[in-house]
This record gives structure tokens, C-alpha cells and sequence, in this order.
């Protein structure tokens, strides 16, 4: 059998895995292959260089969903997003000042939210904006500057200066993916950038994530999961997933089973 067969063999052996698993670590594949560590990292990284995998410390994980743009994203799963957005509300408290990051279930938060609420909230995502304005106890600040297609928001330079000058008392951060050990991730350079500076200046982070985007990361990593307060997640989030969580230090939230 020829090197290069083997080589597929084993590159479709642990892409196998990652599905069927999740997390794979270069010493349990070594032993199970009979090959050396080196060799396994080594097709990891390749595999990473090809989209495949994305690399992390000791092994890899599956590649982040990409659900495609902001507007595509939208109509994907109302109910289950709807159900994060209801548990992510009861976090907003009046006169907060709250950054909104762009995101098909920041969305669905800015739509559940009351008419009650009297609170700043700060997006770079005009269809969050546009939203928003239909909150009449809500006064809206929009992040400014060329939008990013693909993320749907503003996330370049300009978006970045205004992003400086603020100071929020949360920030609700969109995420491509989310693992214990590879934090939240982003897809696009910019985004993840952006996505930085804001939890930088905030005083407390948010992130309301489906259960496709557990245990899996995108090639830019935004924070930590111990940088990350408060974790919204589906109520059928894997048990194992969200013991991981917490023993980063993340207070796990799990919301209702979606109203249909």
C-alpha cells in the first residue's frame, strides 16, 4: 500500500472522527494509527490548511458551521433562536448601556426584547438597529462605517474607532464557534478584531449560542470561554459540553425548550 494511500486513509479516518466525536488529540490518534505524534500533527495541520479541521492545543476540532451571510442566516431555525433570545433578555436591566453585536440570534434578542425596557443599546448591524427602533423605551446608537457583507455589520476601521470611545455595561458577542478550549471564534479577520476591542471595553460579556456551534471553532479567536460572563445556551446543549463550560469559569445559562 502506497504512503500517500495511507495518508488519505488516515486524513479520512479522523475527519470520521471529528464528526462522530468532536475534540480528536494527536496522542490517542497516534496510538491508534501506530504512527508518531509529529506525523499526526502534521496532518492535522495540513488538513487545517485545507479547511478541514481547526487546529488546537494537542489535537483539533470540527470547523465552525457556515451558515453564510447575516440575511441567509435569518430564516435558519426561528425557534430555537427565538428560545436563547427569551433567556438572554432577563440579563438586560434598565438604564444599561449594551453593545449588540452583529448576529442572526443577537436578532432575535433585539426582537424579544419588551416594550418596557428603558436602556441604551449600541449595534454595528443596521437590521438589529432597524429593529430596535421599534422599542420605544429604547434609544439606539449605531456603529458606523463600510458594512462587511459577509458579517453583515460594520467591523473595519471606522467601526473600530467609534468602538473605542465606548464603555458598555455588557456586550452581547456574536459567535461562528464555540469550544472550552478554543474560546469564541470568528470567521472573519475584522469581525474577530472588532469583536475584541468591544470586550475589551466591557464590563461584563454575553454570548447566546445554538448547539451546532458547540465544540467547534472558526479560525479566529475572539476570547476566551473564562472571558466570557454569562453563556446562553439551547436547552439540549451536550451535558459534557457544558461541564466544560463552567470548569472554564463561564456561568452556563440554558434556556427553554423552543415554543413551536
Amino acid at each position: 500500500m502506497s504512503t500517500d494511500l495511507l495518508l488519505r486513509e488516515r486524513k479520512s479516518l479522523i475527519q470520521e472522527r471529528l464528526r462522530t466525536e468532536g475534540r480528536v488529540l494527536a496522542v490517542d490518534l497516534a496510538r491508534e494509527f501506530g504512527v508518531s505524534e509529529d506525523t499526526i500533527r502534521r496532518d492535522l495541520r495540513e488538513m487545517a490548511a485545507a479547511g478541514l479541521c481547526e487546529r488546537v492545543y494537542g489535537g483539533a476540532l470540527p470547523v465552525a458551521p457556515d451558515a453564510g451571510s447575516l440575511v441567509a442566516r435569518i430564516s435558519r431555525a426561528p425557534e430555537r433562536k427565538a428560545a436563547l433570545a427569551r433567556a438572554a433578555v432577563a440579563f438586560l436591566r434598565p438604564r444599561m448601556t449594551v453593545f449588540l453585536d452583529a448576529g442572526s440570534a443577537n436578532l432575535a434578542i433585539a426582537q424579544a426584547i419588551g416594550p418596557d425596557l428603558s436602556a441604551t443599546i449600541i449595534t454595528n448591524t443596521p437590521p438589529i438597529a432597524a429593529a430596535l427602533m421599534e422599542k420605544p423605551g429604547i434609544e439606539v446608537i449605531l456603529v458606523g462605517g463600510p458594512l462587511n457583507r459577509a458579517v453583515g455589520a460594520a467591523v473595519g476601521a471606522r467601526a473600530q474607532r467609534d468602538a473605542e470611545l465606548l464603555r458598555p455595561d455588557l456586550a452581547i458577542l456574536g459567535t461562528c464557534g464555540a469550544d472550552a478550549e478554543a474560546g469564541l471564534t470568528a470567521f472573519h479577520f475584522e469581525d474577530a478584531e472588532f469583536k475584541r476591542l468591544i470586550a475589551s471595553r466591557s464590563r461584563a460579556l454575553l454570548a447566546a449560542v445554538t448547539t451546532d456551534k458547540l465544540g467547534t471553532a472558526a479560525p479566529h479567536t475572539v476570547v476566551a470561554i473564562d472571558g466570557a460572563s454569562t453563556l446562553v445556551l439551547e436547552a439540549d446543549a451536550p451535558e459534557a459540553e457544558v461541564a466544560a463550560f463552567t470548569a472554564r469559569g463561564a456561568n452556563v445559562v440554558l434556556a427553554k425548550e423552543p415554543i413551536r
